[in-house]
């Protein structure tokens, strides 16, 4: 094998690295709330400090990074259009789902992934009764309050949890909103507990919502149902849960089958 052969793996490998690296950078810039130094970026990832340099230097040069005059890095425009195609993708995967949600509960059906501190709705499919629950697409809500918020949280450990709820602070939207950070742990223990979250009048009065989680989601994600109280009932929720927690398995499954697995 000559030296130029034997160079070629290695010169495949380090380019696959960089390229995990740079959206592992781009990835702890979002979770940071956008904007990092850094030193930040340094003490977080365990890259030395030439390597993220380099790194980031390109992103900026490709506008998926801007830096600020404060010298800090911000993520950049071109990330937004790569977010709004992806987003009306991942709607289009998921309509069908949510559509035969919609369709045997009789209720408005949901699809939401948590973005920073907040869950933000990507799909819906509206219920066929005339009184119905309505949430734009693009809507985004803080996740104490919600059913989509509780099945997306219920994954992270607890003093993540608490460290967003201290960034949010957890303002009541109704009389039943959870404004406590101990209450809102126990009730994600249910969650997990459970499989299933529910909203009981606590972003809205005389609405109910019930949310599970997409289980092996790219991104933390989460389905629901939401309705008039009157109609989301203990009873129906009995029947409704099994059925949102079978779409979510099909929707992981979609959702799975859209990646590309490799050579």
């Amino acid at each position: 094998m000559s030296p130029s052969a034997e160079r070629k793996p290695s010169a495949a490998n380090g380019g696959v690295q960089s390229l995990e690296r740079a959206f592992g950078l781009l990835e702890r810039m979002a979770d940071a709330g956008g904007e990092v130094g850094l030193s930040e970026l340094a003490a977080d990832s365990g890259l030395p400090l030439p390597t993220i340099h380099r790194l980031m230097r390109t992103l900026v040069a490709r506008g998926y990074v801007r830096q600020q005059p404060n010298r800090r890095y911000a993520l950049g425009p071109r990330l937004i259009r790569l977010g709004e195609s992806a987003s009306r993708l991942l709607g289009s995967w998921a309509r069908p789902h949510l559509e035969r949600l919609a369709e045997e509960t009789g209720e408005t059906a949901n699809m939401a992934l948590l973005d920073g501190d907040e869950a933000v709705y990507v799909a819906q499919a509206p219920s066929r009764h005339s009184v119905r629950m309505f949430t734009e697409v693009g809507r985004r809500v803080l996740p104490h309050s919600t059913g989509v918020g509780k099945a997306l949280l219920a994954h992270l450990p607890d003093e993540e949890v608490r460290a967003l709820l201290s960034r949010t602070g957890m303002p009541a939207s109704t009389e039943r909103t959870i404004t406590s950070p101990d209450v809102f742990l126990e009730a994600l223990e249910r969650v997990r507990e459970d499989g299933y979250a529910v909203d009981d009048n606590e972003q809205e009065m005389g609405v109910r919502c019930i949310a599970v989680p997409v289980p092996g989601a790219p991104t933390a994600t989460a389905v629901s149902i939401s309705g008039p109280a009157g109609r989301v009932t203990d009873a129906a929720r009995d029947t409704f849960v099994p059925l949102l927690k079978e779409v979510a398995h099909d929707l992981s499954a979609t959702l799975a089958g859209a990646r590309p697995t490799g050579d």
